[in-house]
């Protein structure tokens, strides 16, 4: 009998990939039986599932830190989350893991992300304070294992276990390890670690780009960073008859550079250390495998902190952060005081739960930019049609 392409795509991981890699073939599986696909891995079958969901479409308006009307040069939650994908493969490509695997915890990280970034998680988080708050990498989890509706044998998209396991355990400065499903574990598997380094080195870095193109940054200010200095300057003296937008652009690549190959040195250098053979190893290692040299994330956290202070902190982001949390408000609000105005789907689910808040947030949660504020409009504005 003739193999199917996905069965020798499964022996090419087997002889190709380093033995700490997550085979397809050795998924611990799905919550719910299904035949396997005779094209796609297990992996490929994920990744596929998230790129069509409702979720990640909803991504492009999102924020990342602008909100989508300030320009449609800036990134939004979308094009981060490819950016974070782009990263993440080169870097499980160059330590021979499962770039299947690696890509589609990349495209599922950010699902789960609520309107206007994370000013609009911790909102969401204070109205559920005392249930449990709200967290996105949960929320992305619940999307990928309920919220979802495609499939008529199960909700959700019922996705492997190891793509759930890196959602749930994806971990940066903003966010947090997720369910006790995971726990046996206190890392995912090096693919979900991939993907942590590559978040923050994607957000790091486009951060500066958009904050320079925006004026909220300035070159000169940038310039007291010793990793952008060194970068900057280099390029600058390499090409000085380019004009500053170049300057900057190419900057930005190479710092992205220097920190991927940065990642992959000090994860060779983490796997000799560890002792690392196996998949399991890199999950109960003392420390995370995929991690920055000590020089570089000394200076990634001089850059994040010139990042907070001089960005994220800005007075224009933090007005429209004022006025994200205000629209929040007044939606969550008028809900739960008046759930009549919810639409009728979400009413019933709303009653039928004994009106439970997480409800009404679920349905915030997945709203974009863009439709939070033409609710908001049509609610509050008398003169908008609702």
């Amino acid at each position: 009998m003739e193999k199917t392409i996905r069965k020798r795509t499964e022996e090419w991981e087997k002889a190709h990939l380093v033995p700490y890699a997550s085979l397809s073939k050795n998924t611990k599986g799905r919550r719910h039986k299904e035949e396997e696909d005779e094209t796609r891995t297990s992996f490929q079958r994920d990744r596929d599932r998230i790129i069509h969901a409702s979720a990640f479409r909803r991504l492009e308006y999102k924020t990342q830190v602008f909100v989508y009307h300030e320009g449609d040069y800036f990134r939004n939650r979308l094009t981060h989350t490819i950016e974070v994908s782009q990263i993440a493969r080169t870097i499980a490509r160059a330590l021979g893991v499962n770039e299947d695997l690696t890509e589609a915890v990349a495209l599922a990280h950010d699902l789960g992300h609520s309107p206007f970034g994370h000013s609009g998680e911790k909102t969401l988080n204070e109205f559920l304070h005392d249930v449990g708050g709200f967290n996105h990498n949960i929320h992305s989890l619940k999307i990928v294992d309920e919220l979802e509706k495609k499939y008529p044998k199960f909700n959700g998209l019922n996705l492997t276990f190891e793509v759930r396991e890196g959602i749930a355990k994806h971990t940066t400065d903003y966010d947090h390890v997720g369910p006790s499903e995971f726990s046996d574990h206190e890392f995912p598997s090096i693919e979900g670690q991939i993907v942590d380094i590559a978040d923050e080195i994607a957000y790091n870095s486009h951060d500066i780009d958009d904050g320079l193109a925006s004026k909220m940054l300035n070159v000169n200010d940038l310039m007291t960073v010793q990793l952008w200095e060194e970068i900057y300057s280099e390029i600058k003296s390499k090409y000085p008859n380019e004009d500053s937008k170049v300057h900057r652009l190419v900057s930005v690549s190479k710092l992205i550079g220097k920190q991927v190959r940065d990642v992959i040195k000090e994860t060779h250098r983490n796997i000799e250390k560890f002792n690392i053979k196996t998949v399991d190893d890199a999950r109960d290692a003392q420390n995370k495998v995929t991690l920055f040299g000590a020089e570089m994330q000394k200076m990634n956290e001089e850059l994040k902190k010139f990042l907070m202070e001089k960005l994220y902190l800005h007075y224009r982001v933090v007005r429209m952060s004022v006025k994200a949390k205000r629209i929040l408000e007044d939606l969550f609000n008028t809900y739960l005081n008046i759930p009549q105005q919810l639409p009728p789907t979400v009413y019933d689910s709303f009653i039928k739960s004994g009106q439970d808040k997480r409800i009404i947030s679920d349905y915030l949660a997945g709203m974009t930019d863009k439709f939070a504020i033409d609710e908001h409009n049509k609610l509050f504005d008398p003169y908008e049609r609702v």
